[in-house]
């Protein structure tokens, strides 16, 4: 069987990345349109949480843009945006679903509350590779070199739901774009678990 190469993975990547970051944004759309937060039935817990979702997808896709032109890479924007997805990761995404999971305008399932521990380990998930990417920033502050780009024989991954990193791999010996890569399969895996899949 054919393996990927480096450039198909990268084109696979952008196009996780615009599922997560951009239109109405997989974080934005597991708890309904940013636009619904006012209407009636929709408490505090709920405008708050869809607020988190859209610095997470806003801060997804600062991210993906520097991927896809190295050449505007920022070091300082780079560290800020997976510093934005971290705090807002693990333990403080697990506590927006704690007291309220359904609701008026939110599109997320009740299956949350049936398998809270699988929640969690994406929500930890999402912060270890959040994580990796503000080290690989805070070690490449002038520019975006190629040991931070996505290496030949680097695995895509399992699928948007089995997303758990090799055993064998090291996530201080893999690149910060494959990170990336993990870290946004991470997000479709959420998507496709929590979320009703209709319009």
């Amino acid at each position: 069987m054919k393996q990927p190469t480096v450039w198909s993975k990268r084109r696979h990547l952008h196009r996780l990345a615009r599922v997560c970051a951009l239109g109405s944004g997989l974080f934005v759309g597991l708890v309904g349109p940013l636009a619904n937060m006012t209407a009636v039935g929709l408490d505090e817990a709920v405008a708050i949480r869809q607020r988190e979702m859209k610095d997470i997808a806003s801060a997804t896709k600062t991210i993906a843009d520097m991927f896809k032109s190295p050449a505007t890479y920022s070091s300082q924007d780079f560290k800020q945006a997976a510093r934005s997805i971290s705090d807002r990761a693990d333990q403080r995404l697990v506590r927006h679903f704690t007291t309220v999971t359904t609701a008026d305008g939110s599109k997320v399932t009740d299956v949350i509350s049936t398998e809270r521990d699988r929640f969690a380990e994406l929500a930890r998930d999402l912060k270890t590779y959040a994580d990796a990417l503000y080290s690989a920033a805070d070690k490449h502050p002038d520019v975006m070199s190629d040991d931070m780009r996505m290496k030949e024989g680097e695995p895509m991954g399992g699928g948007p739901l089995g997303t758990r990193m090799r055993k064998e791999t090291s996530i201080s010996k893999m690149s910060a774009e494959h990170a990336f890569h993990l870290m946004l399969q991470t997000c479709t895996s959420c998507h496709s678990k929590f979320r009703f899949s209709g319009p």
